[in-house]
């Protein structure tokens, strides 16, 4: 959507993967939203804990961070009890760290072309529930700049026993610029965008 949705939005997100300890204590089974969320919720995100990043690397080894502040998305609790995780990453106000000129870049039409493509959207597909606390691989619809695709990311072990409430929850993964058209600049950028994130829920569904 630091678009490690670092392995630098989607998520979901969105991208190398970041490796955290486990929180010994809790069960396996501990589910991303605490016991007062219901099938059919939707448990918005926590926008003063939630972050979504993405990073490119310059052919000389040099890292470009950036973020997406303004952003929407939900944990969606399914019939079933499985999870799906929506979000959506708005470009024109993306921002990278240090830098209004290369922000400008990358919001322009040489890049994200936010004019014309203002979304970076992800839909994962239905997951269980544990994932966000046990970690492991998350699979959704990442679209961005008129393209759709089939991207996985990575979650993180989760630190706490309540990931999304007491903890964040971390994601991370990467893409290939050329599958989005984002072709631009190849003798600068190497051909990897990635995103990460970091999110927190709201106490109570919308």
């Amino acid at each position: 959507m630091a678009v490690t949705f670092k392995q630098h939005w989607l998520a979901w997100g969105v991208v190398g993967a970041l490796a955290w300890p486990a929180f010994a204590a809790a069960p396996a089974s501990m589910p991303f939203a605490a016991p007062d969320f219901r099938p059919g919720d939707s448990i918005g995100f926590d926008p003063a804990h939630t972050r979504f990043g993405f990073e490119l690397r310059t052919r000389w080894g040099q890292r470009v961070d950036g973020r997406f502040p303004n952003h929407d998305g939900a944990l969606v609790i399914l019939p079933d009890g499985r999870h799906q995780v929506r979000i959506r990453l708005m470009t024109a106000t993306v921002e990278v760290e240090g830098s209004e000129r290369y922000a400008e870049l990358a919001r322009g039409e040489r890049f994200f072309d936010a004019a014309n493509y203002p979304v970076i959207e992800f839909v994962s597909e239905p997951h269980p529930a544990e994932l966000a606390h046990d970690g492991g691989k998350l699979r959704g619809r990442l679209s961005m700049h008129g393209v759709s695709r089939i991207e996985t990311f990575v979650v993180a072990p989760a630190t706490c026993a309540r990931p999304g409430r007491d903890c964040d929850v971390v994601a991370s993964g990467s893409v290939d610029r050329d599958d989005y058209g984002l072709d631009r600049w190849r003798l600068a950028l190497t051909d990897k965008v990635s995103f990460d994130m970091r999110v927190r829920l709201q106490d109570a569904p919308r």
